[in-house]
């Protein structure tokens, strides 16, 4: 773990897991560091595969870090100036075969857009079911809940990302394979859900576009994660970091195996980084 990393301009960093301890918390030592990072010049931004308004209170609990890529790359949001500043979204053309897989499966259907993120009804009472307890309190706050997940999914030309939160990992494999000739983008996350975005949408992909939209070299990018849906992140940055609490094959995709999510494992390597 005493690696030196390079310096990076832009950082992307996976929320849970990562920058979140196992509460949802941010460690206050996270943020010092954050704060010493930011003073150099050093551009954070967000890569997480949450909605915007799973984020807001991070937003104002951080407003050093300037930029969110959301929903996995779907969106990158400029957090200072409350606007979005590129979108690629799921079409409605697709919305048919990922319903029928979730209902096949009994399984716990999310829909994602700019503004909301909205469940059913029925379903956020049973979150534990989905193995997704953990975020039932965020979910009462934030979701809009209906009815009928299909009669919403009419109400919509795209949708920025769709989750389907499987009751097993069996049933999760048994739903990609039936979904996966779709031309879609498809990742693993949690215990047991399976996300889906457009072709071409990846956090590793909108890392690259917020560098080069900041006129920053693939080079002089770091990635944090520690999962599956953040290897493509890990893979594209100049610099990958992987937390200690991953599992082995994440981990041996890193430059970098840093402290785990709940001893500030982020801010040891922005430390590492800086000096």
């Amino acid at each position: 773990m005493n690696k030196r990393i390079p310096m990076c301009d832009l950082i992307a960093v996976d929320m849970d897991a990562t920058l979140l301890k196992s509460d949802k918390t941010v460690d206050p030592s996270t943020i010092s560091d954050i704060d010493k990072a930011v003073s150099k010049g050093v551009n954070l931004a967000y890569c997480t595969g949450r909605a915007l308004i799973e984020m807001k209170n991070y937003f104002e609990e951080l407003p050093q870090i300037r930029y969110a890529i959301c929903y996995s790359g779907a969106i990158i949001y400029d957090c200072l100036e409350e606007k979005t500043i590129y979108k690629n979204e799921v079409d409605s053309q697709y919305f048919e075969p990922i319903i029928a897989t979730a209902k096949k499966y009994d399984g716990m259907l999310t829909f994602l857009t700019e503004d909301e993120s909205i469940v059913s009804e029925d379903d956020l009472e049973h979150m534990e079911d989905f193995h997704m307890g953990v975020y039932k309190p965020m979910y009462i706050k934030v979701t809009r809940r209906v009815k009928d997940m299909e009669a919403e999914s009419a109400r919509h030309s795209s949708i920025t990302k769709i989750n389907i939160y499987f009751r097993s990992v069996e049933d999760r494999e048994k739903g990609y394979s039936e979904l996966k000739h779709l031309p879609l983008e498809f990742a693993y996350a949690e215990k047991t859900s399976l996300e889906m975005n457009a072709k071409g949408v990846t956090k590793g992909m909108a890392m690259l576009k917020l560098a080069e939209l900041l006129g920053i070299p693939a080079s002089k990018t770091m990635a944090i994660g520690d999962a599956d849906n953040d290897i493509d992140m890990l893979k594209r940055a100049g610099f990958s970091v992987v937390m200690d609490n991953a599992k082995q094959s994440i981990k041996e995709l890193a430059d970098m195996v840093t402290k785990d999510n709940d001893h500030n494992g982020v801010g040891y390597a922005i430390r590492s980084m800086i000096g």
